[in-house]
């Protein structure tokens, strides 16, 4: 059994795990930067962590469903199948002569906004655990 601080920290958490396996990714893109043919990868998470939030504060009260109205028009797409992480190769930077695409610069940079983001996370967290800690020793005072 585990207690829910709240209806975001469990987003929170996957957040940083995401962050973390980001981080992970562009690592091993930087570590192959020789390798011959390595195409770099990285992983999609945003819209994953946006419906994720979507639900757990419950803002789509307002969707617009989408109706369909013909048996021969495609079949509507399941969300919990259209929102979930994935894994993609991050082309479009020019293959070197043995093939590898990874660009230091972008990997650098990649790796520098994941840290960004990966310690405002972890000072949300503290400040949420701070705030929780406060109320705790108030009411401890009062007692």
């Amino acid at each position: 059994m585990s207690i829910e601080i709240s209806r975001t920290h469990g987003l929170l958490a996957k957040a940083m795990d995401y962050r973390a396996i980001r981080q992970d990714m562009i690592s091993s893109n930087i570590a192959n930067a020789d390798t011959p043919f390595y195409r770099p990868r990285d992983v999609r998470f945003e819209e994953y962590l946006a419906h994720e939030k979507a639900k757990a504060l419950d803002t789509n009260s307002n969707k617009l469903e989408m109706a369909q109205t013909n048996s021969a028009h495609m079949a509507l797409q399941n969300e919990k199948t259209s929102y979930k992480p994935t894994t993609y190769f991050r082309d479009g930077h020019m293959a070197r002569n043995d093939g590898n695409s990874v660009d230091l610069d972008v990997e650098t940079t990649e790796m520098s906004k994941n840290s960004v983001m990966f310690n405002a996370l972890i000072q949300t967290n503290k400040k949420s655990g701070a705030i929780f800690k406060s109320v705790i020793e108030a009411s401890q005072k009062v007692s």
